[in-house]
């Protein structure tokens, strides 16, 4: 067990750290209030979502939801009608791939009031979007370790987040940042350790399933992209991701929020499991 005098030093280089990245590269952060901020509902892409549309569809259709990555691209997009979408990894700011595109004209193809969230860094990949119906807001990616009053600081102005490993970060984090006292997280299954393996080449293969059908292309990409990591680095990265859902939760328990992992069988162990069922219905204003 590391001492007192470990765990401060190591607090003081983390801070020291998130210290420069925000006074270097974060923003002014202005995502508006939420008007009815009782209950949101963040949308995981993991398998269990389906059954999740199928057996509550009357919440869904009750409760602001908030929907990630390339959602826009299934079916189920224009009958969630999200209020909310949030983007985060790199590959969708990039230009040339038939999936991106498409995810791109779909959005601008909504016929409903919904709100993109978009890093920073992002920020000129948003004259893609052209529709009068979304609306686009800007986060700061910028992962923030350190002293607790330290994070809390920063994760109240929205000047940085627990590490943002993958978009469910951002995305609770932004919720939080709008106002929302209740987060019900659904489709976050995050089972991915029991896709994991490595073949004869030494090359780390991971199946990643949505609750979509994976087109090809976007299959190949994801196989292709994990060869270029070895194992250790894969696992620590998933390492990052559930310790950031523990800093979230004791974020969220400071401001009086409550977050629900309402994900059967998910992987994530920092949230209090719960069931839609428990949603209040409320009308969307």
């Amino acid at each position: 067990m590391a001492s007192t005098s470990d765990s401060f030093f190591t607090k003081l280089a983390q801070s020291t750290k998130s210290i420069v990245k925000i006074a270097l590269s974060s923003h002014h952060c202005r995502i508006t209030a939420a008007e009815n901020p009782d209950n949101i509902i963040i949308l995981g892409n993991g398998p269990s979502l389906a059954d999740t549309i199928r057996d509550f569809s009357p919440q869904l259709a009750a409760t602001p939801t908030l929907a990630v990555n390339f959602a826009a691209n299934t079916p189920e997009f224009r009958q969630l009608r999200p209020r909310y979408y949030v983007l985060a990894d790199p590959h969708f700011f990039a230009s040339g791939n038939e999936n991106v595109d498409r995810l791109i004209a779909n959005i601008n193809a909504v016929d409903w009031t919904m709100t993109l969230f978009l890093p920073f860094v992002a920020k000129g990949a948003s004259s893609k979007i052209n529709s009068e119906k979304v609306k686009i807001e800007y986060y700061n990616a910028i992962g923030v370790e350190g002293f607790q009053w330290l994070e809390n600081a920063a994760f109240k102005s929205g000047r940085g987040m627990p590490r943002p490993r993958n978009v469910l970060i951002p995305s609770i984090m932004i919720a939080l940042k709008m106002g929302y006292k209740n987060v019900w997280v659904a489709g976050a299954d995050h089972s991915w350790t029991k896709t994991l393996s490595v073949n004869e080449r030494n090359e780390v293969v991971s199946i990643q399933p949505h609750f979509y059908k994976e087109d090809e292309k976007e299959e190949r990409r994801i196989r292709t992209d994990y060869l270029r990591y070895p194992l250790h680095q894969i696992l620590y990265s998933f390492y990052v991701a559930f310790r950031s859902y523990f800093t979230i939760q004791r974020y969220a328990e400071s401001r009086d929020v409550k977050i629900f992992n309402v994900t059967p069988d998910s992987f994530i162990d920092a949230f209090p499991r719960a069931s839609l069922n428990e949603l209040k219905l409320n009308k969307i204003n």
